[in-house]
């Protein structure tokens, strides 16, 4: 597990080109396409790289405007549009094959303090008391319809260990149940402190799940099970306050609409002594096959 984890902190390395130019690879996900967190992650890296170091993000804006060739390098060119005293903004293009695959825009904030409110965290089971994904995918097998989607479903979750509090919608095909899906997850493997990189991981793994609610809520499994056509359309997280990736945190996440090929994820992510860490927002085509 420890590769795995080196792998992926390996493809959120990227390489500086110039200034304000970076280089990444990519590789395949479950479906044949780049994975929409791996973009995110990267564009946000690259972005962190050019803003001070006491400066954190706090929010991020993104569109997916095509398909990533899991074959070719992504290149991503920073725009500092502004650089005050307590903030800096940055945007970032994703560029493969000379058009741009991605857009997103962040901010960065040197730390302040301020009044202070949160929710109160859900309840959860513990996460120890729940099966793997490499213990409890394998019982799902005969969902799907193709035998390698299970099988990169299991390596894309080889780097980061997430385990679902009730049965994920490739597990429970054709059964509908309120539109609501919890996650616990964690890097599989202890990360430097290197606030970036955490947040950057964190935002990698929130791609994985978010639409799940969709799914749930009208019983099918997902393009991974082949019922359901889809891919990320925007993607917008607020990071509130510090957490680490390679803590457990339990990722909670519902569907308020879903409509017109689209649907609406959004999820809260917490540290597991109760702290609102991140807030999250995607919508998402969604179409069922002809």
């Amino acid at each position: 597990m420890g590769s795995a984890l080196d792998n992926l902190l390996d493809l959120l390395d990227l390489e500086r080109i110039e200034r304000d130019i970076f280089r990444g690879r990519s590789r395949a996900s479950v479906v044949p396409r780049v994975f929409g967190g791996q973009v995110a992650a990267q564009a946000l890296t690259a972005a962190g790289r050019t803003v001070p170091a006491d400066r954190a993000a706090h929010s991020l804006h993104a569109y997916f405007l095509r398909q990533g060739d899991p074959g070719a390098p992504i290149v991503y060119t920073v725009d500092r549009i502004r650089d005050g005293r307590t903030f800096a903004g940055r945007r970032v293009v994703a560029v493969q094959h000379g058009r741009p695959i991605f857009h997103l825009s962040a901010s960065f904030q040197s730390a302040e303090d301020g009044l202070e409110h949160q929710d109160a965290m859900p309840a959860a089971p513990d996460p120890e008391s729940l099966p793997t994904a490499a213990e409890i995918l394998p019982s799902y097998a005969g969902n799907f319809t193709d035998p390698g989607a299970l099988e990169r479903l299991l390596r894309s979750r080889e780097a980061v260990d997430v385990r679902y509090a009730a049965a994920p919608p490739y597990g429970s095909v054709g059964t509908a149940r309120a539109p609501r899906s919890q996650v616990w997850f964690r890097a599989r493997g202890e990360l430097p402190d290197d606030l970036l990189l955490h947040t950057c991981l964190v935002t990698y793994v929130s791609d994985m799940t978010l639409l799940d609610s969709v799914l749930i809520a009208h019983g099918r499994g997902g393009w991974a099970v082949g019922d359901v056509v889809g891919a990320s359309l925007d993607h917008a997280m607020w990071f509130h306050r510090p957490f680490r990736a390679d803590e457990w945190l339990l990722y909670d996440q519902e569907s308020p609409s879903s409509g017109g090929g689209r649907g609406l994820g959004q999820g809260r992510i917490w540290t597991r002594d109760g702290r609102l860490a991140v807030s999250v927002i995607q919508e998402g085509v969604i179409r069922v096959p002809r």
